[in-house]
Formats: structure tokens, C-alpha cells, sequence
């Protein structure tokens, strides 16, 4: 299992330096969950230890909200001044930059709010939201079966 904030850092390495992409706090978080529901719906398991919550504005693991918190709003940008380890892309494995870069591929295109919107509209998240209304503070975790299944079923 890879540490999460290793993970942070890898993708703001990815799309700050490798890449144009802009990376906000809300975007990295939405990244983090698709890093995740993807690896169980591969059947690997966590990728990483951390739950994430059904906020507002979706998915969020409250570790990394609560790395950027004092620094950063949901909208701020990401920067490489914001990593823990600048020597990252040594520090995981080939299989784990494979599985983070496949994602990255995938969903690192779009916006961050085009991501909350993605999120919104996915089983997951609208079951663990279900009693609660759209603008109301949630802090229910994501089911990670559900998610499994839910993304497993969309590689068919």
C-alpha cells in the first residue's frame, strides 16, 4: 500500500512538472478518488489507507484536506512548493506510478469542477449523500465495495 500523501505529491510531480495541467486542492482530491476506486475496481485493493467523504463538493479524504487546509482553498493552486518529497518519482514503485499515471490519463483533462460534477453524478457518492441535502455538511465515508463495483462494472 503507497502512502497517500506520497500519491499527492507523485500527481502535483505529474501535472506541475511533466505537465501544463493546473491542479487545484479540489482537483487534487477528485485525482486521489479516481486513483483509488480504480485500483479496487481492478481488484488490487486500497491503493492507499484513507476514506474519503461525501462533502458538497464531493469526494474527500480528510488526511490530505487536512495537509492543504491552513495554506490552501478548495480552489487554490497546487504547486510544486507543495510537495513533502521532491525526489518522488523514486520513491514509488514502476506498478505504482503505472496505475496513478493511467488515471492521470484519464481524468488529469479535466477541470476541477468538471471532476465535482463527475463525481456527483456517480453511484458512490449520491448513495453515501442520500439523506442529506445538496448544500448540507456530510462527513460519510464512500463505501469502498460500492465503489468497486461501481467502477468495475464500467470496464466492461
Amino acid at each position: 500500500m503507497v502512502d497517500i500523501n506520497q500519491v499527492c505529491d507523485y500527481i502535483i510531480f505529474r501535472l506541475k512538472v511533466e505537465g501544463e495541467g493546473q491542479l487545484s486542492h479540489l482537483k487534487l482530491q477528485k485525482l486521489l478518488y479516481y486513483v483509488q476506486a480504480w485500483s479496487l475496481a481492478f481488484g488490487k485493493g486500497a491503493f492507499f489507507d484513507g476514506k474519503f467523504q461525501a462533502w458538497v463538493h464531493g469526494p474527500v479524504n480528510r488526511t490530505v484536506y487536512n495537509r492543504f487546509k491552513d495554506s490552501k482553498y478548495m480552489y487554490s493552486s497546487i504547486n510544486t512548493s507543495d510537495m513533502f518529497e521532491q525526489d518522488i518519482v523514486n520513491k514509488l514503485s514502476v506498478e505504482a506510478k503505472k496505475h496513478i499515471d493511467s488515471v492521470l490519463e484519464v481524468y488529469a483533462g479535466y477541470s476541477d469542477t468538471e471532476l465535482e460534477g463527475k463525481t456527483h453524478s456517480e453511484r458512490p457518492w449520491i448513495e453515501a449523500r442520500n439523506d442529506f441535502e445538496p448544500f448540507e455538511r456530510c462527513e460519510v465515508e464512500l463505501d469502498e465495495e460500492i465503489m468497486k463495483v461501481y467502477y468495475k462494472a464500467r470496464l466492461k
